[in-house]
């Protein structure tokens, strides 16, 4: 007896070993037998040899659609695939499989989806109307942020006439009316712009410095139109009263014909 126990832990032994000097980690399974014990990966590497792709078929509304998908492909993976058969975006998806409903990062492998197993799709109301929203708040930021670049590129050069006006009249230059009168009525129009533009958050910001800075701009040319009021002699203040009736005449004609 003593000799059979002996041989048999020698016999263990030599297998153990065996294990260990091929290089792989072995595992005592029910009843005794010693086997080379299977990691995830190798149990994913069998499985993709023994069947690659299964064939699922999904049911939305009264349709029916069959897919070949990789065994291992995630839940979100198939949702794409439905996508182009059915239209529905992948976020307003509700995928089931065994009624219930399965997240998109879960694999299909893991939650025993198997050739030939059937799901369900239903469309996320909530969620599609969400995304929509979401969408027409971008596309609002978007054409707001827009329309703020567009501003400051017609602000720029308006800016350098005010800045040439102030500069003038700072060494003794008369300023001309017609020239305070058209870059006032210029900026004026701007701020209606600006005033009219709803924006959030950094493009509020952004929209209340550009007011300010068009406010800023015709403080100075109501400034400048006050102290030539003071310094003008009234002779020539009656010629640029001519020229403004003229200049007003022109604009009033181009208008109708613009109309015509």
């Amino acid at each position: 007896m003593s000799h059979n126990k002996e041989t048999t832990t020698m016999s263990s032994n030599n297998m153990f070993s065996k294990g260990k000097k091929s290089g792989h980690e072995c595992e005592l399974r029910p009843g005794g037998m010693l086997v080379q014990k299977r990691d995830s990966n190798s149990d994913r590497n069998s499985d993709s040899a023994a069947m690659s792709t299964i064939m699922v078929k999904v049911k939305y509304g009264s349709a029916y659609h069959e897919l070949r998908v990789s065994s291992h492909a995630s839940f979100g993976e198939l949702k794409k695939m439905l996508r182009e058969c059915t239209g529905l975006h992948a976020q307003d998806q509700k995928l089931m499989f065994k009624k219930k409903e399965r997240d998109s990062k879960s694999y299909l492998d893991v939650e025993r989806v198997r050739d030939g197993s059937k799901l369900v799709l239903f469309e996320k109301i909530e969620s599609r109307e969400r995304r929509m929203l979401e969408t027409l708040r971008i596309a609002k930021k978007e054409k707001t942020s827009k329309s703020l670049k567009e501003i400051n590129h017609q602000v720029q050069p308006l800016a350098h006439k005010v800045s040439a006006l102030e500069a003038g009249a700072s060494t003794g230059e008369v300023v001309a009316e017609l020239h305070i009168e058209s870059l006032t009525e210029n900026l004026m129009r701007i701020l209606i712009t600006l005033n009219e533009i709803f924006a959030e958050g950094d493009l509020k910001l952004q929209k209340s410095e550009q007011v300010r800075r068009v406010q800023k701009h015709i403080e100075t040319l109501d400034t400048l139109k006050m102290k030539r009021e003071k310094n003008v002699p009234q002779k020539i203040k009656a010629v640029e009263e001519q020229q403004l009736k003229h200049w007003d005449s022109v604009v009033v004609t181009t208008k109708w014909e613009t109309f015509d």
